[in-house]
């Protein structure tokens, strides 16, 4: 056994002890986040400027409506569709004697109504030409190798491909809602150069949003990612702004400010602060999601607002094109509130897809062992690393 759990206990323990004395103080402060919530309910446009005016270090939703309102369910209609994608990756192993990745994705139609009907589907991709391994920067010898968090970017681009294609395989008088699991934001990819995130993004992710966008002009088919158990503070940190007695707020400068009525309600998380103030079903106000990445966004800028199932709180992003329609934004609470209760406050079409794109342990031994016998009939030498071989080897 290479962990020792004997030497882990007290440590385990003392930690839950910890958060059990911070108890208390953390439901205080849930308490002040509630109350501060309810008090901004008629004071959405100065908070919206006073958060456009803000420069915080901590990201902050923006309000698109009172913070506090809250909406029911619509009916779901009697015949509807869900579509839902979701990916797995094998990733490139330079201790491996081929150089390549694997994209695996998962597919699923589920058809509700008097024609009920389930297509499920995995699509595996394998990539190994120097074009898909790397990404060049068009007129020079720049390179960005495809692995690691771009091969996570990269799947996320094959899920949206794919999701496009699965709405424009829906009959014309389809009303559907189309789901990815996981942010509509490419966090990462602010850690990359630019013409990487002209490919994946302009080029790649927002292309099939856009794609997906066109086909709604006379249909009725929506999008949105599913994100449970959401740990971010977007909401929180707005009302923290609300609170702060500076009209424009620095946090760089916080040090200078005695009383730090911010800090009141530190550490809650949204999620926390909408499971006390929705009933089960509803959902929250919309948001507008901030990153520095989503000014590239357009048309296609991300909206979110928080869904209460019976047990958790799921966070749903949606394009700025679904967002400011009135029946799209329904279609999309309703259906996947229904798809919660038929799965145990999970969507059914995405824990089907997942099912169909997961690659497990033995999955992954089993495509190496592959690789490395298609080699040896090719009568390739096998050049793996030492290191590799190693791992096979016991020695004691």
């Amino acid at each position: 056994m290479a962990l020792d759990f004997s030497k882990l206990i007290d440590q385990i323990t003392g930690m839950a002890s910890g958060l059990r004395s911070h108890r208390d103080e953390r439901a205080d402060r849930l308490h002040r986040a509630v109350a501060i919530l309810h008090s901004q309910s008629n004071n959405l446009e100065q908070l919206a400027e006073k958060i456009e005016a803000s420069k915080t270090t901590w990201l902050v939703a923006k309000p698109v409506e009172s913070v506090d309102r809250c909406y029911q369910p619509k009916l779901a209609p009697k015949e509807f569709t869900v579509f839902a994608t979701d990916g797995s990756h094998i990733d490139v192993d330079r201790n491996q004697a081929a150089n390549c990745y694997l994209i695996n994705i998962g597919s699923v139609v589920l058809d509700y109504g008097s024609h009920a009907d389930a297509r499920l589907d995995s699509i595996p991709h394998l990539y190994t030409t120097d074009e898909e391994l790397s990404i060049v920067q068009p007129g020079t010898r720049r390179e960005q190798p495809v692995e690691g968090a771009l091969l996570g970017i990269k799947r996320s681009v094959e899920e949206c491909h794919q999701l496009a294609e699965l709405a424009a395989g829906l009959p014309n008088t389809c009303s559907a809602v189309g789901l990815i699991d996981g942010s509509l934001i490419l966090w990462n990819l602010e850690a990359f150069p630019e013409f990487v995130s002209q490919i994946m993004l302009e080029k790649g992710f927002l292309f099939y949003l856009e794609q997906i966008r066109k086909l709604n002009q006379d249909r009725m088919i929506p999008v949105a990612s599913y994100i449970s158990y959401p740990r971010s503070k977007d909401v929180v940190n707005a009302l923290r702004v609300a609170l702060c007695p500076r009209e424009i707020v620095d946090s760089d400068r916080c040090f200078e400010c005695k009383t730090r009525e911010c800090d009141f309600i530190a550490g809650v998380d949204d999620r926390e602060l909408f499971y006390t103030v929705l009933a089960s079903g509803e959902r929250s106000a919309l948001f507008i999601s901030p990153s520095n990445i989503q000014k590239r966004y357009g048309d296609q800028r991300v909206h979110f607002f928080y869904l209460k199932l019976d047990e958790e709180i799921a966070r749903i992003e949606v394009p700025q094109w679904v967002a400011q329609d009135e029946n799209r934004l329904n279609l999309v609470h309703t259906l996947v509130l229904d798809q919660c209760r038929r799965g145990q406050d999970y969507p059914v079409a995405l824990s089907e897809a997942h099912e169909k794109a997961v690659i497990t342990g033995a999955d992954r031994e089993n495509f190496w062992q592959l690789v490395e016998s298609s080699l040896v009939k090719e009568h390739l030498p096998i050049l793996g690393s030492a290191k590799n071989r190693s791992k096979r080897t016991r020695w004691v």
